[in-house]
């Protein structure tokens, strides 16, 4: 899963939005088992994010080539757990 907003919208819900509407479709859609978010340890604010939809820390993992050098850990959560999750933003 993944979203960006530009620095003029940081703070106005846009990031909080785009993630539970690409969450939905990912499990609703798609049939996806299981939700993975990579973040860079520094990015607080992607971290803070992360944790207030319900994913946690899963450890350090790598990205594909050609960022396969790029530090960062893996969020996520499962089908299930994002049910029950997204359940605080209806």
């Amino acid at each position: 899963m993944g979203w960006g907003v530009a620095p003029e919208y940081a703070g106005q819900g846009y990031a909080l939005e785009a993630a539970v509407a690409s969450m939905n479709y990912a499990v609703d859609t798609l049939g996806w088992s299981d939700i993975c978010h990579t973040i860079d340890p520094e990015n607080l604010a992607s971290i803070k994010l992360a944790e207030r939809v319900g994913s946690t820390n899963r450890g350090p993992t790598k990205l594909p080539a050609p960022y396969q050098e790029a530090r960062v850990d893996d969020w996520g959560q499962s089908r299930e757990q994002w049910l029950e999750n997204r359940k605080q933003f209806l």
